[in-house]
């Protein structure tokens, strides 16, 4: 199919849409435990519960997230700028060898994440040069906090306009949102 665009426009396109940055996590079945950068996260549905990231298929990792596959999804806080780089690299040792990952196999977990989605691969599908990972949510863990965010090619935090209300689009407003 011919576009009359590059795909350097459609990265810049894409990138005009700020996101916030996860690093999603899961363990090889040789125990080696598993970490990736993503910002493609979305929430599909609450009920049931579900999620979706995306992976690239050329990723060493594609594989790996197979139907019932557990993996853990975790939102950086806005400081968590140096964890989003290093699970960003395409180096597979991400993790210290001597720590108790590589006998865990549950995913990893980090700490002081705004949030963390324990999940399990509900469905995976085609999507292009990616694969999108549908996870079925099987516990949270919350805190408080700014997100990093990316944007145009850059991180940054996003902070809520001084005075303005909380809107639930979900709860008690039947007809007002679409």
């Amino acid at each position: 199919m011919s576009t009359s665009f590059s795909q350097r426009e459609l990265r810049d396109a894409f990138g005009s849409f700020a996101t916030g940055v996860a690093v999603i996590t899961a363990v090889r079945q040789d125990g080696e435990p598993i970490g990736i950068t993503a910002n493609s996260l979305t929430s599909v549905s609450l009920d049931p519960p579900l999620l979706l990231w995306c992976i690239a298929r050329t990723s060493s990792s594609a594989e790996l997230f197979a139907p019932d596959t557990p993996f853990a999804v975790h939102v950086l806080a806005h400081e968590q700028r140096d964890l989003a780089l290093h699970f960003a690299r395409k180096n597979r040792a991400k993790f210290d060898v001597d720590r108790h990952w590589r006998a865990n196999p549950h995913p990893p977990h980090i700490a002081d994440v705004l949030c963390r989605f324990d999940c399990r691969v509900h469905a995976r599908h085609a999507g292009g040069d990616h694969l999108i990972v549908v996870g079925d949510v099987t516990g949270i863990t919350l805190q408080p906090g700014a997100p990093l965010t990316f944007h145009a090619g850059r991180f940054g935090a996003i902070e809520p306009e001084r005075g303005a209300v909380r809107i639930d689009p979900w709860g008690g407003r039947e007809g007002e949102w679409m």
